[in-house]
């Protein structure tokens, strides 16, 4: 493709050279510059792509977008634009043909259930005879070929290459997630949505976004931009739901469990095997469990009734559906003992799980095993504490993804939310694999252990490295001491 072509709707201030070169490729890395590439230098969180334009020429890149041009390197077309965030979303649009224009894609922003959300939505339609696309925090799917991610929301060119290969592949749908990093970032920008989902709005990301108010703004840039053909379907029991749609220009529909809502549902009957709902006067029932989930069941049933799908339809496939990985994932052990594996690691989720396993299983001793993840948001340490303390019978505080902080400094954050008399029921145990031994070996008989914080993932991440960790593995490994 001409790189004319590709800088439309960029925002271009100058160019310096040939417009009319032939682009191979596209790269905002420039490690994977090759022979006929556009380089996009984008001012990132940690580093500055302009730091990097001569390396990239260097690997072969004949043109380079950027927001400022430098004098010492020569030899390739230069185009200067205002903000490079967005050059590079439209950019990327561009060069793989606009694929989001060519499929029904639906996207999800909220703190918590997001994953379970697009995760479901995929499986719910795929099992409607659909063939669908997945962006999601575990891994994106093209069909049914799985690929890995690394971020909630990829780069503008991989969501776009990604989309592309979608329709040569004759997906009808795409379902992905949408976090406030990636629409603060742009990298949403330039793709065309024909739903937009609000889950929720609690504590989390306030490492990079600092206020609350800040962390809701970017919540909210993903509606402002729907266009008036969409549908932007809200949570209508948060009450940052009515917010998120205050300058939408798409046709706004809701869900609620408490509210009056176009949608609602509410549980019937609850085990750790599933629940009945009522939803919209017609009961279903599906494997997934807790209040958190008739919320995400309900987002999805909305969802799919305003994408055209059969109500009747949706009911049945909905009662087939079970939960994404690391989402409430129980592992029945000896002596009547449960592990349970979930992701929660925000105060409300971790609260949502806590309460949901608790009103299941009434009565019964709850191991509460936690930590929190260094280099994040240190706010939400305490307040994770006196979660714990209010629902669990015990609780093993441990690490999460420690990262570059000491995995005991941030237990000692942790514990100060702890009252006196909570800390007691607490123990500390910094390596996590030792913890959740720990946590099953000296647990009572007909105990529930939540294992909350990792959920899907298979690693720690300790200083700058992944370490291999896998929490069934080492669970099932452990259960076995005890047969």
């Amino acid at each position: 493709m001409r790189l004319e072509d590709i800088i439309r709707n960029t925002g271009v201030i100058e160019i310096l050279g040939d417009s009319s070169l032939e682009i191979r490729d596209i790269t905002s890395d420039s490690r994977q510059a090759r022979e006929g590439s556009l380089f996009i230098a984008v001012r990132g969180y940690a580093s500055d792509g302009h730091d990097y334009i001569a390396s990239a020429v260097k690997g072969g890149a004949v043109a380079v977008i950027c927001e400022d041009i430098p004098s010492e390197v020569e030899g390739v077309t230069f185009v200067r634009v205002e903000n490079s965030r967005h050059a590079v979303a439209m950019a990327a649009t561009n060069f793989y043909g606009n694929p989001s224009s060519k499929l029904t894609l639906a996207g999800i922003t909220g703190t918590n259930g997001k994953t379970t959300t697009v995760t479901l939505l995929y499986r719910l339609f795929t099992a409607l005879g659909y063939h669908c696309g997945l962006l999601s925090t575990i891994a994106n799917y093209v069909g049914s070929r799985r690929s890995e991610t690394n971020n909630t929301t990829s780069d503008p060119i991989t969501i776009n290459r990604l989309l592309a290969e979608m329709v040569e592949e004759g997906c009808e749908y795409c379902f992905m997630e949408v976090s406030s990093i990636g629409a603060e970032q742009e990298r949403i920008g330039g793709l065309r949505f024909k739903a937009g989902i609000f889950s929720n709005l609690t504590h989390d990301h306030l490492d990079y976004h600092k206020t609350f108010a800040e962390y809701l703004r970017c919540k909210k840039l993903f509606f402002d931009a729907l266009p008036e053909d969409a549908f932007a379907i809200i949570n209508l029991d948060d009450r940052n739901g009515a917010v998120m749609v205050q300058n939408t220009r798409a046709k706004v529909v809701s869900y609620a469990v408490r509210a009056m809502a176009d949608h609602s549902a509410r549980i019937v009957e609850e085990s750790m095997e599933g629940m009945l709902l009522r939803l919209d006067g017609k009961e279903v029932w599906t494997r997934l469990i807790g209040v958190h989930n008739c919320y995400n069941v309900l987002a999805i049933y909305t969802t799919a009734i305003c994408l055209g799908a059969r109500e009747d339809e949706v009911l049945v496939a909905l009662s087939t559906l079970s939960s994404a990985p690391g989402r409430l994932e129980n592992i029945p052990g000896p002596n009547g003992i449960t592990v349970v594996i979930d992701y929660a690691h925000t105060p409300d989720a971790l609260e949502n799980v806590l309460k949901t396993l608790r009103d299941i299983c009434p009565g019964k001793p709850l191991v509460c095993l936690f930590g929190c993840g260094g280099d994040r948001d240190r706010t939400k340490r305490p307040e994770m504490a006196e979660i714990a303390e209010k629902y669990a019978t015990r609780v093993v505080v441990t690490s999460d993804n420690p990262r570059t902080e000491d995995p005991n400094s941030i237990i000692a954050e942790i514990q100060t939310g702890f009252s006196a008399k909570g800390l007691r029921k607490v123990i500390s145990v910094a390596d996590r694999r030792e913890a959740i031994k720990t946590a099953i070996l000296t647990a009572e008989p007909g105990s529930t252990i939540l294992l909350a914080g990792k959920g899907h993932e298979d690693y720690q991440v300790i200083g700058h490295e992944k370490i291999a960790f896998n929490e069934k593995e080492i669970v099932t490994q452990t259960f076995n001491l005890l047969a």
